[in-house]
């Protein structure tokens, strides 16, 4: 196999482990408990802990990878990925698990940026709307088959297992990395950015924390209020830093091209409402409709399924409508499909509910691999190093934004009902709320020009097109 159509494949493949882990814990946070002799409630601070080392270290994985060479850190921070997850597997108590959480975190933070730059670097334009696919599938995989995978190995195995499934997996990525791909490096070197990495940092830190929790009861509200409060500004402080710094640790200079701000803007709108999905739905299923795990993990599913469906078809819908047609149309069919989710009640049958998934499934990988890819339509190859990290801390953000918007909407709407646990009928309100959210990213897409991406799309000019050229 061609080493340009290898490499999509080994990336998708690390980056299907970071995503499957990060979900695959919350079903067996109570069995980690009981082991390590503490409530789940403190040991929501692995999953926290986890979050926190993403927004800290994204930001500086490009300079690393320039500094070190790409291949050189992507197999790092797979290495440091398996040996977090070997320690967390291991690990004998609360502060030993959240501190291999955070070593997982480091790895996953590397991973996931190195990763997509080794792609754009490899890939040519005209192919990387298909090998950005590729990387479609383990983003929207992991949400959904995490948390019934997870309860499946707790129940029948050990919760240890959760983490040793990533050995192999890693190893066979380290050895594909060192075979097929390049060790990339930036030969002018420019000097580590360190007052933007604290400031960058701590605002991330606040903003992402304070995103996850949001909704969620074992935080007060004045917390969740300063970390958000911080974290805005910090971030603030930093865009005022960055504005008069010559090589900012991210550069937000990018956001002037319109194609790079559609996937930060339009981008983070999208993935925040459809990132509500894999919270409100589970919850809907098992709590409202009183299915189990397993029956809810099976009609999760379809939106897996549906999204695997898809790759084949990504290339030729954006050569024949562009991105802009499709980034709008297609973001509108998305949010109605989420929307529809509103119809479920516990009579609805379960042919009714995997068919409504597994188109939503269908159109929502459509739109994110048009979304990931139009980020990179403008943005030259020197900056690449520059852009990746920047779109890997808004993707980061936004799915934080995704539960915080889920698990707020919940939670409001359960209180607004006089309920004390959550019922069917507060669920359908949550899925609207998402789906408008979602939908509010069109007015972002229609800004684009009509001929954006059209490199990445591969498109041709049309017959009409060619009779004005050959005119003039």
């Amino acid at each position: 196999m061609r080493r340009e159509r290898l490499v999509p494949l080994i990336v998708a493949t690390a980056l299907f482990m970071e995503t499957m882990d990060a979900t695959v814990i919350a079903t067996s946070l109570p069995a980690i408990a009981v082991d390590l002799g503490t409530d789940p409630l403190s040991l929501r601070l692995a999953v926290t802990s986890y979050l926190i080392s993403l927004a800290v270290v994204i930001p500086a994985s490009g300079w690393i990878a320039d500094r070190f060479g790409a291949r050189t850190i992507f197999r790092l921070a797979i290495g440091i990925f398996m040996l977090g997850s070997i320690c967390c597997a291991f690990a004998p108590s609360l502060a030993i698990f959240v501190a291999s959480r955070i070593l997982q975190g480091i790895g996953g933070a590397l991973m996931v940026p190195v990763g997509r730059m080794v792609l754009v670097r490899t890939v040519d334009r005209r192919e990387l709307v298909n090998a950005m696919a590729w990387l479609t599938i383990p983003a929207l995989i992991g949400p959904v088959t995490g948390p019934p995978l997870g309860g499946f190995i707790t129940t029948y195995f050990s919760w240890h297992w959760i983490f040793f499934i990533n050995i192999p997996i890693g190893l066979l990525g380290i050895t594909l990395v060192s075979i097929y791909i390049e060790n990339f490096k930036e030969e002018k070197r420019e000097p580590f950015d360190l007052v933007g990495f604290i400031l960058a940092g701590l605002g991330l830190v606040g903003l992402a924390f304070g995103f996850s929790v949001l909704g969620l009861s074992f935080i007060s509200y004045e917390v969740i209020a300063g970390l958000l409060i911080g974290g805005a500004i910090f971030m603030t402080a930093y865009v005022f830093y960055a504005r008069r710094h010559p090589s900012p640790i991210l550069d937000l200079s990018l956001l002037k091209l319109p194609t790079f701000r559609a996937n930060v803007v339009g981008g983070f709108l999208f993935r925040g409402g459809v990132g509500a999905l894999p919270f409100i739905l589970p919850l809907m299923l098992q709590i409202g409709f009183h299915l189990t795990p397993f029956q809810s993990g099976l009609v999760t599913f379809s939106v897996a399924l549906g999204a695997m469906q898809m790759k084949a078809i990504v290339p030729f819908v954006l050569r024949n409508f562009g991105f802009r047609n499709t980034l709008i149309w297609n973001g509108v069919i998305t949010g109605l499909t989420l929307a529809a989710c509103a119809a479920f009640t516990p009579a609805t049958p379960y042919v009714v509910m995997v068919a409504v998934l597994l188109v939503h499934g269908l159109f929502r990988s459509l739109q994110f691999t048009a979304v990931n890819s139009i980020g990179y339509a403008d943005v030259d190859p020197a900056r690449i190093t520059r852009a990746t990290p920047l779109l890997a801390v808004a993707q980061q953000l936004s799915q934080s934004a995704g539960v915080a918007l889920g698990a707020t909407s919940v939670h409001f709407i359960v209180h607004a009902n006089g309920h004390t646990t959550p019922v069917a009928s507060d669920f359908p309100p949550a899925f609207i709320i998402a789906a408008l959210f979602s939908i509010a990213s069109v007015l972002v897409f229609m800004r684009l020009s009509p001929d954006a991406g059209e490199e990445l799309a591969n498109r041709t000019p049309s017959s009409s097109d060619a009779t004005d050229q050959r005119a003039n």
